[in-house]
């Protein structure tokens, strides 16, 4: 798989797991402490996530990294 690949499965899973909580992009970067661009370009599959805010988007989404990454 190529990094791309990554990148928009990544941000199809970021986008699946905020909208089951009920959050907009707004709100869910508020809680990150994220730019409501960058989630919006994480969930694009635009961004290389560094890993300090795959912690951030996991803590806000209440689940582990590996979590977040799982099946990825």
């Amino acid at each position: 798989m190529t990094e791309p690949d990554l990148l928009i499965l990544l941000g199809a899973r970021v986008r699946k797991l905020r909208k089951a909580r009920g959050l907009s992009q707004e709100m869910f970067a508020a809680e990150c402490g994220l730019d409501r661009t960058y989630i919006g370009g994480i969930e694009r599959g635009e961004r290389n996530v560094a890993i300090r805010n795959l912690v951030l988007i996991a803590k806000s989404l209440d689940i582990s990294v590996s979590e977040l990454l799982s099946g990825l």
